[in-house]
């Protein structure tokens, strides 16, 4: 049998261990959190976009679709300077062909059409039903208030202003149709709060 003082020095070591390994852990940074972020490869650059966790059915329905890889033999179809640039399924005048559904609004008094915001088109249904296959960015830099709570704001970009604007400027039919497709790759991709903090993001918690 060990005797009482060794087995007293013993558990001593053992708990002093346990406290320095604690401490050590304590130093160490936690990173292991990451984010759900949107991304758009485009002939002239990426853009990566916020996911607002208070529109989670917007959001739900985005990365759903991205996966499946949905709008990537689509391009960006309606492009106007000063306004937005929008890409998805054919924009007609009896509303979004094709958009595999309708998602309710959530709209939010402090998420609003400000310049980089993302937000899903929609047509003229007395219930503002966004339609899931049409998403655009806000190119006017002072915001554009008619359509907050009108259309649907569901990111933020955060990197890639400089391709947002250089689609903006691109030459344009009567339509607002690019003269030159532009097409979309549109993913999910997961940054860690080390990253976005890095990348300038300042909402990430």
């Amino acid at each position: 049998m060990t005797p009482v003082p060794t087995r007293i020095s013993n558990l001593r070591k053992a708990g002093f261990l346990l406290l320095v390994m604690g401490l050590f852990a304590s130093c160490v940074p936690y990173s292991s959190k990451y984010y759900d972020i949107g991304q758009i490869k485009t002939p002239y650059g990426e853009m990566l976009f916020w996911l607002y966790e208070e529109t989670p059915k917007h959001k739900k329905s985005f990365l759903s679709l991205a996966k499946k890889q949905y709008w990537d033999t689509l391009s960006f179809n309606r492009v106007i300077k000063n306004f937005v640039i929008q890409g998805g399924c054919p924009d007609t005048p009896d509303g979004f062909k094709d958009s595999p559904y309708l998602i309710a609004p959530e709209f939010q008094p402090n998420i609003r059409h400000i310049y980089g915001a993302v937000g899903a088109g929609r047509d003229n249904n007395p219930s503002k039903l966004s339609a899931s296959c049409q998403l655009y960015i806000v190119h006017d830099r002072n915001g554009i208030p008619r359509l907050d709570d009108n259309y649907m704001i569901f990111g933020q970009l955060f990197k890639g202003f400089d391709v947002l604007n250089r689609i903006a400027e691109m030459p344009t039919d009567t339509l607002d149709q690019p003269l030159n497709r532009i097409s979309m790759e549109v993913n999910s991709i997961q940054l860690s709060k080390q990253e976005l903090i890095e990348l300038g993001v300042p909402w990430v918690n």
